[in-house]
């Protein structure tokens, strides 16, 4: 059912939930282990104070509010409250080296930033002579700032402070400018990964994001009774679907953890409806029910394979048509054995669970699945605003990520491109008009994605630009192999070469917690991760690993050889974005010597 949405701004939605609800809970904030919560009037009141203080310090209408933190409650109170006095919000990664945050503080002309600690400050001041728009910096966690300039760097209470002081003085300005707002305004602003260049800043309407909030509930059948864990960065697209966008329109709640070291306990305790995890976030929670299983042993171990056997069958067949045998092994294996693994990783509540951001291994799917887990893939770009694609837990197609969501048209281009249309289609990138024509053209968002249709829903085959022609001209879709192989516990990345080469190589990164773990138990010894992947016996096993990836490949695209890296790929050494994307044309530069070595006698 397609819901019926106020034609109204975020910021608009915000004033309209402390009117319907506001003593019901919006937000809960995890500090030193105690949930605090935050009804819907106080998030209004604390978000329009903010706002003021930013109209106190300058901040004109369309004026650009960069944050540079971790998930808190702060981090929405700005961005809520620069969007209640009509100016544009720029997320920025906490985790961005200063050179990459100077980057976006420039490009988007920030004139506020607002930083959660004294870590974030010193990016932005070591590369203040490059900043020559920014005119102070908001400091959310005050520790270890006194000796920093006042008329630089101010807390965020006192930007608070200075809001209250404004509403004395100037009581109507935020009912002024949400009077004078419309859906045709921009509200938020989302770098792009920058996997194969500078990043581009992807301009969201009011209008995208509404349009977003009708495909998300529509599709993900959410309702003001759904709680949700934000823990992923909110300058990402995908978090902001279900952090702001969808909560503002339904008056959900959303929880804070502590921090992004405390996810996975923070997930118990909140037990969440429904939750969002890129791959690399569902290829570690696998491998740390692989590991609790190897811990496990006995009887325990045989008791889970036995029963992920007998269920894997029919992982996919939705619960309602399966047979009285079928129902009868999922409620014993979920009694005995899955009830407490999904305790373990915090779902044991979860209604709907999400994949997307990147492609994922359908082994990985299946497992959680098979788990009980009630595991969608989902299919959406920063250009269109989040999910515009999404499967349905009563019709999964495997390898699919679902067929449109509402509002949503669809086509396939030149090559096989996934073309989109609709009111969720970004507004184009900010101080780069060639790169937004190349992106639109006629009303069709080019989206860059080759797919391929499967019982009337889309599968992503690889990145246009990413496909692989062999020295004996055949194409190959590197993603699909990298996510074969990355369906091994013991693999944590992959990145695969072939482009005019006689057979498939590929530089493999083993998964370092779960390697250690088995090495344990083979009594190799290690020092580091290093003289881990130099032990031949780890050698041995990772080969195993890539034969039965091989088995089910096409023969053309079986990895012939690989090269082990002996260090973690790191966003600080330019190999993986903010998002840990691999940024394929740095590490080929990079290892062109190891890979030079792949093919020294081919």
């Amino acid at each position: 059912m397609i819901p019926t949405l106020p034609e109204l701004t975020l910021p608009q939605m915000l004033r309209e939930q402390a009117r319907l609800r506001p003593d019901r809970t919006a937000v809960r904030q995890k500090e030193f282990g105690i949930w605090r919560p935050l009804s819907w009037a106080r998030y209004f009141e604390r978000a329009s104070h903010f706002g003021l203080g930013l109209t106190a310090l300058g901040v004109p209408e369309k004026g650009h509010v960069a944050v540079l933190s971790e998930n808190r409650v702060e981090w929405v109170l700005a961005q809520l409250g620069a969007g209640l006095v009509g100016a544009v919000t720029v997320g920025v990664y906490a985790t961005s080296p200063a050179v990459e945050v100077a980057y976006v503080l420039g490009h988007c002309d920030a004139e506020i930033v607002v930083c959660e600690d004294q870590e974030q400050v010193d990016k932005v001041l070591e590369k203040r002579h490059e900043l020559p728009r920014l005119q102070r910096i908001v400091v959310i966690e005050t520790k270890g700032m006194r000796a920093y300039p006042a008329d630089l760097v101010l807390s965020f209470a006192t930007v608070e402070e200075l809001g209250r002081a404004e509403e004395r003085d100037r009581p109507r300005l935020v009912e002024e400018r949400l009077a004078r707002q419309t859906l045709a305004d921009i509200g938020l602003m989302i770098y792009t990964s920058g996997s194969t260049g500078r990043p581009k800043g992807a301009m969201l309407s009011w209008r995208n994001l509404r349009a977003e909030a009708i495909a998300v509930i529509e599709r993900l059948g959410l309702d003001a009774d759904t709680s949700h864990l934000s823990y992923l960065p909110l300058c990402h697209v995908a978090e902001q679907m279900l952090t702001t966008v969808a909560p503002l329109h339904l008056g959900s709640r959303i929880d804070f953890g502590e921090s992004l070291r405390t996810v996975q306990e923070d997930l118990r305790e909140v037990a969440p409806s429904m939750f969002l995890g890129v791959p690399r976030i569902w290829e570690k929670l696998a491998s740390s029910i692989h590991i609790k299983t190897m811990e496990a042993g006995g009887l325990r171990k045989k008791l889970f394979d036995g029963f992920y056997a007998a269920c894997e069958p029919f992982a996919e067949v939705p619960p309602a048509e399966r047979t009285l045998p079928q129902r009868v092994t999922a409620w014993l294996a979920h009694v005995l054995v899955f009830r407490a693994l999904l305790n373990f990783i915090g779902l044991r509540r979860a209604k709907i669970a999400l994949t997307g951001a990147a492609p994922i291994s359908p082994k990985i799917v299946r497992f959680f699945r098979t788990l009980g887990v009630p595991l969608i893939e989902v299919y959406g770009a920063t250009e269109t605003s989040g999910l515009v694609t999404a499967q349905k837990l009563d019709r999964l197609v495997p390898g699919s990520v679902g067929a449109a969501a509402a509002g949503v048209e669809l086509k396939r281009g030149d090559f096989d491109e996934l073309l989109v249309k609709g009111d969720m289609v970004f507004a184009g990138y900010y101080k780069n008009e060639a790169a937004t024509k190349a992106a639109i053209v006629d009303g069709w968002l080019h989206t860059g994605d080759v797919v391929a249709e499967i019982d009337g829903e889309y599968r992503i085959v690889d990145r246009l630009k990413d496909i692989m022609i062999t020295a004996g001209g055949k194409n190959l879709s590197p993603s699909e192999i990298e996510n074969t192989v990355k369906a091994s516990p013991y693999v944590k990345e992959c990145i695969v070469i072939g482009e005019a080469k006689k057979y498939v190589s590929a530089l493999i990164q083993i998964d370092f917690e779960t390697v250690s773990k088995w090495a344990e138990e083979q009594g190799i010894a290690f020092t580091h991760f290093r003289s881990l992947v130099e032990n031949p016996k780890v050698r041995e096993m990772i080969e195993h690993e890539v034969a039965i990836a091989n088995a089910g490949l096409a023969q053309v695209s079986h990895i012939r050889k690989f090269h082990l890296l002996t260090k973690e790929l790191d966003h600080d050494d330019d190999e993986v974005t903010a998002t840990m994307k691999v940024r394929r044309s740095n590490i080929q530069t990079k290892y062109a010597a190891e890979i030079a070595g792949l093919y020294a006698s081919a």
